[in-house]
């Protein structure tokens, strides 16, 4: 394809592709941070590890026991969901009642235990993981060819994202879980548990990690560092959106992928920054995010 004022469309649209399953990645992880963040107000650093043991569990299952992709993707995350609900019953649950900083210590604190152990018993290289025979291949779109599988991530992202939405915003579950955050004693006296919510919710946040492992193995090497590489942009997406917002974590979650590959193609330099100075420029204008609520 011939360029236009200079712009290659065949390249452009490639980073463009780069930048959609980016976003998709990041709305997946900046989602549950935002669902962990703002029904519970905990500051869960520790999703970007759990992100890789999603990876490296669906790593395991292929090469151990013969699991597949698809079983991968049904067990997977509900296992690091169990994995969290562990974790915030028996560290975070103890020290709720304290400062927001002593949760954000110690799930940073799980995050190097957990990437510790991972580098010590499969070592830093990363481990391959093959993509499905039934997602293999490419579709002809005519300005581009777009590989099944980056397409097949892009939808599964986009449905999760809009169906956990949907379940917070429009359903009665979601209503009891927002009312959890205002005042969980009176939502308590009407007959609701409100600890096992809270621990549910957190245990599904921390499973969205999982199945973004899980999608991501085909496509990034599956290594004890990759979660500890995404984490931080992950958290100025979730900056950016507003703390707390979901529709802010979803939305600004593609669309920080979608800056990044446009960076990428029209100034590379740029293209591993852009979204700290993005944060940067917002907070500055809005500190409480593009979607978040003033205090």
């Amino acid at each position: 394809m011939d360029t236009v004022f200079g712009i290659n469309p065949v390249a452009l649209f490639g980073q463009l592709l780069v930048g959609l399953i980016n976003g998709s990645f990041y709305a997946l992880l900046s989602l549950g941070l935002a669902i962990i963040f703002g029904l519970l107000r905990i500051i869960n650093f520790a999703q970007g590890a759990l992100y890789m043991m999603g990876a490296f569990f669906a790593w395991l299952g292929l090469e151990y026991l013969g699991i597949n992709y698809w079983w991968a993707l049904l067990i997977v995350p509900p296992v690091v969901g169990l994995i969290g609900i562990l974790i915030e019953r028996f560290l975070i649950r103890p020290i709720a009642h304290e400062d927001h900083l002593y949760s954000l210590l110690l799930t940073f604190g799980v995050a190097l235990v957990l990437q510790g152990v991972f580098n010590h018993l499969f070592g830093s290289s990363g481990k391959p993981y093959s993509i499905p025979e039934s997602l293999q291949g490419v579709v002809n779109l005519g300005f581009m060819y777009l590989p099944i599988y980056r397409g097949w991530i892009i939808v599964i992202s986009l449905l999760v994202c809009f169906g956990t939405w949907w379940a917070i915003e429009k359903t009665k579950l979601g209503a009891y879980l927002r009312a959890g955050t205002e005042n969980a004693r009176l939502l308590q006296a009407f007959g609701i548990n409100v600890p096992l919510m809270v621990t549910l919710t957190f245990g599904f946040g921390v499973a969205l990690a999982g199945l973004a492992g899980v999608l991501a193995a085909p496509i990034y090497s599956v290594s004890p560092d990759m979660g500890a590489n995404i984490l931080i942009v992950v958290f100025a997406i979730v900056v950016i959106g507003g703390m707390g917002s979901i529709g802010g974590a979803i939305l600004t979650g593609i669309g920080m992928g979608v800056i990044e590959g446009l960076t990428k193609y029209f100034y590379p330099e740029a293209s591993n920054t852009i979204i700290f100075m993005v944060m940067v420029v917002v907070l500055l204008i809005k500190p409480a995010g593009l979607f978040g609520k003033e205090a």
